[in-house]
């Protein structure tokens, strides 16, 4: 395919960092791990850092956390804030900890939370709002930190999209009391499957660890808040104290982060530099609805959303695309409200859901990634302009 959804940002140096703990004979969550962790939650000034097997993990065990914390926890039947469009595992954790959905309807232009329906939104049971930042734009982190300040709620930040991205000059992913990344391989950083939780709370970061693997004591040091040890050394190694998952990482997942890391600055600023050339060929053309940067985007990938005052025909412009050999898909996991899972859900909708059903409808995106594109985006921009005159 001349122009690929995603590619491998790997060099000779993951390859190497593959190779030392093949050497090395420890595969499960160990030494490389633990370096990792520090050597990321060091990056975004945060205290603690939590690696796990995916982006969907971080999710999992940030929920999870809020549910077992000791002062206000969440618990069924809370309301929690989201935007409608998001990946499905935004959204699956809360609604198995049997907390209720509000809806949020996006913004057209920056296809983040619509945070002037924040207000709307708030109910007297409400307890969480999770913010995402769509595809490396920032949301309006912000105003929803504030606002969630404002009314004691708890933020969890998903930005498995947009690692590397800032804000009035602070990194995505530090606005929450738990943030949440993905490295998967289509993102900033792969580490093939992988995920972490940044946070600054010591009981947070505790509970995550726990839940991390079993709910087991293990990985907790002695003067854990979670509980106190007892005289028996024989049970102490084998205690569980929370009923938790086995999402551990890979010593190998980890190693690859470490040189990923190291490459992040540089593999944005590729992104940033086709993101412009992007952005000359396609603002300002009335047939097109492309993302409006909030911030500084990290931008994982190019969405175009088709004018619907011009009726476009968007079967007509996936098949040109096929035919060029350009890869497209839906944006992130499309509005969620559209999906059939969404029957084994408590929810309910703010206001009217439009502009998330419109880019659900028109919408697609094209791939970006840490080098020249020159050429793709060119193609892509003859094809489009061909394609809808």
């Amino acid at each position: 395919m001349f122009y690929e959804l995603a590619a491998s940002s790997w060099g000779a140096e993951e390859a190497e960092a593959l190779q030392r703990v093949i050497a090395s004979g420890r595969f499960t969550m160990g030494e490389q791990v633990a370096a990792f962790e520090r050597e990321f939650a060091e990056w975004f000034g945060v205290r603690h850092g939590i690696m796990v097997n995916s982006g969907s993990s971080a999710n999992l065990i940030s929920v999870a956390a809020l549910a077992y914390k000791k002062d206000r926890p969440l618990q069924r039947g809370d309301e929690v804030i989201v935007p409608a469009i998001s990946w499905a595992t935004t959204y699956h954790p809360l609604q198995q900890y049997g907390l209720k959905l509000r809806f949020v309807d996006v913004e057209l232009e920056t296809l983040n939370m619509d945070v002037s329906k924040l207000e709307r939104a708030l109910t007297p049971k409400t307890r969480a709002i999770v913010p995402v930042s769509i595809l490396g734009n920032p949301a309006a982190l912000d105003v929803i930190r504030a606002f969630a300040d404002a009314h004691g709620l708890h933020v969890l930040e998903d930005n498995c999209e947009s690692l590397g991205a800032e804000l009035n000059g602070r990194k995505t992913g530090t606005f929450g009391d738990l943030n949440t990344f993905s490295f998967f391989f289509s993102h900033h950083i792969s580490t093939m499957e992988g995920g972490m939780v940044l946070t600054d709370d010591l009981e947070l970061a505790h509970l995550c660890r726990s839940m991390r693997a079993h709910g087991w004591t293990r990985d907790l040091p002695p003067d854990t808040p979670l509980f106190e040890r007892g005289s028996s050394d024989h049970f102490e190694a084998y205690r569980f104290i929370l009923p938790g998952y086995n999402v551990r990482p890979l010593e190998m997942e980890a190693a690859v982060g470490r040189e990923q890391l190291k490459k992040l600055p540089a593999m944005v600023a590729a992104r940033r530099t086709n993101m412009a050339l992007f952005q000359e060929l396609f603002a300002g053309d009335e047939r097109f609805i492309i993302q409006r940067e909030n911030g500084l985007s990290s931008s994982f990938s190019f969405t175009i959303i088709l004018n619907p005052s011009r009726d476009p025909d968007r079967e007509k412009v996936f098949a040109a695309l096929k035919e060029a050999g350009i890869g497209f898909r839906i944006i992130t996991g499309g509005c969620f409200l559209r999906h059939d899972v969404l029957r084994h859900y408590d929810y309910d909708i703010v206001d009217r859901i439009e502009n998330a059903y419109t880019a659900h409808d028109l919408g697609f995106f094209v791939g970006n990634h840490p080098h020249d594109l020159t050429a793709q985006i060119d193609r892509l921009h003859t094809v489009l302009d061909r394609v809808c005159s």
